[in-house]
């Protein structure tokens, strides 16, 4: 196993103690990424020859010290491809880190490769990266999720303690539920978004995989806070989180939105956040009931804004200034239409389409406008359940991982996987998926903590006391050993 199950904080005492090496670490880290690479197609790019000799010069006193850590392919990292899963960026590699890799290679951490990803970050399965599609280590015939599947399919085998995703709708929290680890979003600004690759600009947010809310917690501390880089990262004092950590939770209040367990649910699911809920109560938390009345309407106002803004973030993807361009195209136009019409793969080009046309004259109105102010009245819902509850449990997906290929041609049903998940990121607010246990079929299961603005530290105390009373310790059939 690279990291035989090991916790950031162990890992790290023992390359502080030398009782292990971080280049051992690190180089086991890497040779089970390429061995099971075959097998899960969870990675696009492996460092090898980088990563071991970053392991070898690391200051055994970093809070991440020779901490190996997977990084999806639309996050920047200076000399390594991103393509974001699309053919057209073809073989960039961009010459700048992101914020949040400066950060963690200043905290000691090494970057051991870019994952496998949804093309720019659109998908719910991560079927649609040109580049093949990530299978999930519980079962191999079934998707991990996405788009951030590579991340999280990396960490659910074991290949790294901690790995970094994107989360635009769902899409680090709905493959973190799929895969059986912690996945968490934060709120929007607490993330520098220099560096990432835009889908959605008022949605997306760096977000983090592990298997504890604990070290999802150390990492958030590290990467989080204001950036220069980035106008709306928020001047926020950042929390040492993780020693805010306790079992204690009596007292806690948490909403119960009673209308998000209704139709479409999977039974199995929904027996399983409900008996997590029963855990809280066991706990000492209260559970109260709330009302969240515009989130019927979120998938519809989800589909609107970020097809919108993507349409706007990819119009720069051209064929001029970098990546892919077509070839046999004399007139300017026709350049950019075949660039476009060969990079692009058809979710993509579906998105684009999708987004021009609620942003059109005569349309503007009638969709983006109406979706807009929707969007604040489900801000206002949410401000007005936080006034009754510490945080909100839902469940993060509405079934168990399903089938390579089931869904790949219904992009309605598709969309559906993110029912739980978008209203995090129109309201801005943070969100924290936590297993909770298995199907029937030893599929991972999970359940959804939100939050108020700025409200992690809150969300950490409340998984963390549910995994020491639940401890998850299941691990997939394709792992690392």
């Amino acid at each position: 196993m690279a990291d035989n199950g090991k916790t950031i904080s162990e890992l790290a005492s023992g390359i502080k103690s030398g009782e292990i090496t971080a280049r051992a670490v690190v180089e086991s880290s890497v040779a089970a990424a390429e061995k099971l690479n075959e097998t899960l197609n969870a990675f696009l790019e492996i460092d090898r020859d980088g990563a071991t000799k970053r392991a070898a010069t690391i200051d055994s006193t970093s809070p991440l010290a020779g901490i190996p850590i997977a990084i999806k392919d639309n996050i920047c990292v200076q000399g390594m491809q991103t393509s974001c899963g699309s053919r057209i960026l073809g073989d960039y590699h961009p010459p700048y880190n992101a914020t949040v890799i400066d950060r963690l290679l200043s905290a000691g951490a090494v970057v051991i490769g870019k994952t496998n990803c949804d093309e720019f970050a659109m998908g719910s399965s991560n079927e649609n990266s040109a580049f093949g599609a990530v299978k999930n280590p519980w079962d191999t015939s079934r998707v991990p999720g996405g788009s951030s599947g590579g991340s999280a399919a990396a960490v659910a085998a074991g290949i790294v303690p901690v790995a970094l995703g994107s989360d635009t709708g769902g899409s680090v929290r709905q493959p973190a539920s799929l895969c059986g680890v912690v996945g968490l979003k934060p709120t929007y600004g607490r993330n520098s978004r220099y560096g990432l690759v835009a889908f959605a600009s008022s949605l997306d947010q760096v977000g983090i995989f592990a298997r504890t809310t604990e070290d999802v917690a150390r990492v958030l501390e590290i990467i989080a806070g204001r950036d220069l880089h980035d106008a709306t990262t928020a001047d926020v004092p950042v929390p040492d989180y993780a020693s805010q950590l306790s079992g204690d939770i009596k007292g806690a209040r948490l909403g119960f939105p009673k209308a998000l367990f209704g139709e479409g649910l999977d039974a199995e699911v929904r027996a399983s956040v409900e008996a997590a809920v029963n855990v809280y109560r066991d706990l000492g938390a209260e559970i109260v009931e709330v009302e969240l009345p515009h989130a019927q309407y979120s998938i519809a106002v989800y589909y609107i804004i970020a097809t919108a803004e993507a349409s706007s973030n990819l119009a720069r993807f051209d064929g001029v200034r970098y990546g892919f361009r077509a070839e046999d195209a004399p007139e300017l136009r026709q350049m950019y239409r075949k660039t476009r019409e060969e990079g692009f793969g058809p979710e993509v080009k579906r998105r684009i389409m999708l987004g021009t046309y609620v942003l059109s004259a005569g349309y503007y109105d009638a969709y983006y406008r109406k979706a807009q102010q929707v969007r604040s009245l489900l801000k206002q819902d949410f401000q007005k359940a936080f006034e009754r509850c510490d945080a909100i449990i839902t469940p993060t997906s509405p079934t168990p991982a399903f089938l390579l290929g089931e869904k790949v041609d219904d992009p309605l049903a598709m969309y559906l996987n993110d029912v739980y998940t978008v209203t995090a990121n129109l309201a801005g607010i943070p969100g924290l998926s936590v297993p909770c246990g298995l199907s029937a079929g030893r599929l991972p299961i999970g359940f959804q903590l939100l939050g108020g603005y700025w409200s992690e530290p809150t969300l950490f105390k409340l998984a963390h006391a549910y995994e020491t009373a639940q401890p998850f310790t299941e691990r997939p059939p394709v792992h690392a050993d």
